[in-house]
């Protein structure tokens, strides 16, 4: 009876075994799926394309960018009176973020739109993708473009880049614009899936299986609360590669974790306007300008019923904050040139002055040194001929002496 009841459990056992069997080696299956998946998205790269109608790409050390340059200004400030202005998109954004705001600053300014490595049209390698590095790269593309100084206006992510081309090329920098930049991650920072995409394993499994519903709602929290999203910025997202996406999310959190912006900039000391959305979903509007508040000089001008992307919520409200602030820069610095040239005169006149006085100095001792020499050379004449009449004297002497001896031995001879 023992045996029996013994072999009937193992019958029962061995049922109910084999369907866990097969659910843990699906499980496997789907882990190693997700790990090659994994693997797959970390190392996906692409090259760089024009997407944007008007752009071109410029090499940089770590790859091509895509720059949409609009050129010398139209409108009736001459391209010498007029700061140029660039333009730099946040995260999971490009260059099609500012279409609504490069209209309406064109006609003064010369406008330049980049996409950083990893975004739009520009190459997106496997490589540093550090806010410093993004920078750099920055600042070479202006190098490549000529521009030696403009007004920098950074989206977010884009208001950290602009920062570190201040540090990194400080004459570069005529001021900054901080459009929606979180001071550190203690001020906020994104929710649900669009922060479940930065975990390891998931983060790459959402990231090849969301569908575009997804994709928008994610995107959504860059707006105002119930904003239609457009689709082009859904597919901003998918031009990305996993690896561009997650490394500069670190890299934005590494480099205000380390120090603030406020902090940064306040360092900097250079002109700074700090705009955000009253309705930003990501930080919390009021309290990052009062952060930004605490900078030297800083201006800080809030935008209501816009979110966290005001250039494309209010874009004209935007651009009047922008070109306000680029003219104060303007004749700032017209006044602070047209106070140096004064300077540089009045010291190239008091040097000119000098040398003036410096010449007549050494023209005087010239002269005095010609007449010096003069008076010397009529002496040394004058005691030249004392000393031939002195001579002529003395020989007259003699031969009178000599002629009265003759004379006198003459007498004597006579008879």
């Amino acid at each position: 009876m023992a045996q029996a009841s013994t072999g009937k459990r193992r019958g029962v056992g061995s049922r109910i075994g084999w369907p866990l069997k097969i659910f843990v080696g699906i499980l496997l299956v789907l882990l190693v799926l997700l790990i090659l998946n994994a693997f797959a998205l970390n190392n996906e790269t692409k090259s760089a394309s024009v997407n944007v109608a008007g752009a071109q790409l410029v090499e940089t050390t770590a790859g091509k960018l895509q720059v949409l340059d609009t050129g010398t200004p139209s409108g009736s400030m001459s391209a010498g009176q007029s700061l140029p202005i660039v333009l730099i998109h946040g995260s999971a954004g490009a260059i099609n973020w500012w279409d609504d705001l490069i209209p309406l600053l064109k006609p003064y300014h010369r406008v330049i739109a980049i996409d950083l490595l990893g975004y739009g049209g520009s190459d997106k390698p496997d490589s540093d993708y550090s806010i410093e590095t993004q920078a750099n790269l920055v600042a070479q593309a202006l190098g490549k473009l000529n521009i030696s100084r403009a007004v920098l206006v950074g989206h977010s992510l884009g208001g950290s880049v602009v920062t570190s081309v201040a540090e990194q090329s400080p004459d570069l920098v005529s001021g900054l614009v901080l459009i929606d930049s979180g001071p550190d991650s203690s001020y906020g920072g994104l929710s649900g899936a669009a922060k479940a995409s930065r975990t390891p394993i998931l983060g790459q499994a959402l990231w090849r299986l969301a569908p575009d519903s997804m994709i928008k709602k994610n995107v959504s929290q860059g707006f105002a609360p119930g904003y239609d999203v457009p689709d082009k910025y859904v597919q901003d997202v998918r031009n990305m590669t996993y690896s561009a996406y997650r490394k500069s999310s670190t890299g934005v959190e590494d480099y205000t974790d380390g120090k603030s912006l406020p902090d940064r900039l306040a360092e900097l000391g250079k002109p700074l306007l700090v705009i955000f959305g009253e309705e930003d979903q990501i930080y919390d509007a009021r309290e990052a300008l009062s952060a930004y508040a605490a900078v030297p000089g800083a201006k800080t001008h809030l935008i209501l019923n816009s979110g966290h992307s005001p250039q494309i919520e209010a874009p004209a409200q935007t651009a009047r904050a922008i070109e306000n602030f680029t003219r104060t820069i303007t004749r700032s610095e017209s006044a602070a040139s047209g106070k140096a040239a004064v300077a540089q005169a009045r010291k190239e006149a008091a040097e000119s002055k000098k040398e003036s006085g410096r010449k007549s100095n050494r023209q005087s001792d010239q002269a005095q040194q010609n007449a010096g020499n003069k008076s010397g050379q009529a002496k040394q004449k004058a005691a030249q001929l004392k000393r031939q009449a002195s001579e002529k004297a003395r020989k007259a002497r003699q031969e009178a002496l000599q002629a009265q001896k003759e004379a006198a031995g003459s007498k004597v001879e006579s008879p």
